[in-house]
């Protein structure tokens, strides 16, 4: 395969945000085409023209950029062809490969009863199939004339060889009343102009790809290969839906704080193997991605698993990344803060399987004084712990300078000094400067506050009734 022949498109219809299938989709076409320096290209489907509204394109393209999968060119909207679409129903027509049908709705009707009544599979068949002349200003639809005989058969790439009967494949419509063209011929038309040789997308289309190659094989124009890819289940093996966790790109990010580079990793594992590689980077996925790889089955997805994959890329994350990424769920975090955050994120990383949790361990870096405690570091802070507060609080005042050696050696001391473990000194110091019973490293904690901001929340707990 040469590989200045590989052209791929992801082709989503707009609905307001990039579905997490969609993005898988996109990725697989993505990865098939940079793996063979080809080109990738983008299609939006906004012919139905209620729901293809400016936001909800530009949240599919939000969503692609987010994930880093640029496209080729320029962003093709479906809707600017449709005078190429029906020009080419108009060949057809030309050719004979496609005819008038002046079969009226009533008619159709009747013909579904009948169908339903032999309990036999609904198969359209038109009167006008061999009729040339026009019917004077009666409303038409243009059919194609598919071939009734023999077998279309597909080898996919993904579901192997596949045969339907040319008798199961009815004469469906290319231009409706209104000349307006249908999905069925947008694609193929739009395919072959934009030079798409492989079409990969979800197995739901199986079935309408023998519907497109009776289009193809009319027009005599080059077959692409085809990859059908089965869908994403949840994890009780049902189709997914929102109660499984099938939200757009942007909820990901938005709400659930994953990183792009992780749900990227997880999506090309979720149907996609590599042995029992399981942290891929994007050089590694461009490298091994083949079709061959793709399972037949379906994948379920699994949120503690995404979780998991996430933690990972946190942790491997840049901390100035990380900290604007906080700074971004926060309110008025000026650039003081920002500094602090990113002074922190090596500690506060370790403990985060997302940006939500991220953001809400570095909370107690901008709390206010004095500390709302949690329940749990209330009860920690009884008369007997406040004592021990006030020797800690005068150990630490004398420390000249302040740093994570010097303060853990302050705390030491106070434990050699009253008999104590060093934990048990540190978990109501723990509670006095962040409010909670988990936080980074408590020496961690209080080089981060700073002697000034530690003595004083110090003092405050002291202080408590």
């Amino acid at each position: 395969m040469s590989a200045s022949t590989v052209v791929t498109r992801f082709a989503p219809s707009p609905t307001g945000f990039l579905h997490i299938g969609g993005a898988r989709t996109a990725l697989f076409n993505w990865l098939f085409a940079r793996a063979h320096g080809g080109k990738f290209l983008l299609r939006i489907e906004d012919t139905d023209k209620a729901r293809s509204t400016a936001p909800a394109i530009e949240a599919i393209l939000d969503g692609m950029r987010w994930l880093e999968l640029e496209w080729d060119g320029h962003e093709y909207r479906q809707s600017e062809f449709s005078a190429r679409h029906s020009e080419v129903a108009h060949l057809l027509l030309a050719t004979g490969h496609a005819y008038r049908c002046y079969l009226t709705s009533e008619e159709l009707a009747a013909q579904r009863e009948a169908a339903q009544a032999e309990r036999r599979p609904f198969r359209i068949r038109s009167e006008w199939r061999e009729v040339i002349e026009e019917q004077g200003g009666k409303p038409f639809v243009v059919r194609l004339k598919g071939p009734r005989e023999g077998e279309t058969v597909i080898d996919d790439q993904v579901q192997g060889r596949v045969t339907v009967q040319n008798s199961e494949i009815d004469d469906f419509v290319l231009l409706r009343s209104d000349g307006s063209p249908t999905y069925m011929l947008a694609v193929v038309v739009d395919d072959h102009d934009m030079g798409v040789t492989h079409v990969i997308r979800g197995d739901d289309h199986l079935n309408n790809a023998f519907r497109q190659l009776a289009i193809i094989r009319a027009m005599g124009w080059p077959e692409p290969v085809y990859a059908h890819v089965p869908l994403i289940h949840g994890s009780d093996g049902a189709k997914l839906s929102k109660r499984h966790g099938a939200l757009g790109v942007d909820a990901y990010r938005d709400e659930l704080g994953i990183l792009p580079e992780a749900l990227n990793n997880y999506l090309l594992r979720l149907g996609w193997g590599h042995g029992d590689d399981e942290i891929i980077s994007r050089s590694e996925a461009i490298e091994w991605f083949g079709l061959d790889g793709v399972g037949k089955s379906p994948s379920r997805f699994d949120t503690k698993k995404l979780e998991s994959l996430n933690g990972h890329y946190i942790r491997a994350a840049d901390d100035a990344r990380l900290a604007m990424l906080v700074t971004a769920r926060r309110d008025r975090v000026d650039a003081d803060g920002l500094a602090l955050l990113e002074r922190a994120m090596p500690e506060l990383k370790a403990r985060a399987k997302d940006l939500n949790e991220l953001a809400a361990g570095a909370d107690f870096l901008f709390a206010s004084r004095p500390l709302a405690l949690e329940d749990k570091a209330a009860e920690l802070l009884t008369a007997e712990a406040r004592a021990l507060l006030a020797r800690v609080h005068g150990t630490l005042a004398g420390v000249a300078e302040w740093s994570h050696g010097s303060t853990e050696a302050a705390v030491k001391t106070v434990a050699e000094e009253t008999g104590l473990k060093l934990g048990k000194v540190a978990q109501p110091l723990r509670a006095a400067l962040t409010g909670r019973t988990t936080s980074p490293g408590i020496f961690d904690v209080l080089v981060l506050l700073g002697q000034g901001e530690s003595l004083a929340r110090i003092e405050d707990q002291m202080e408590r009734n």
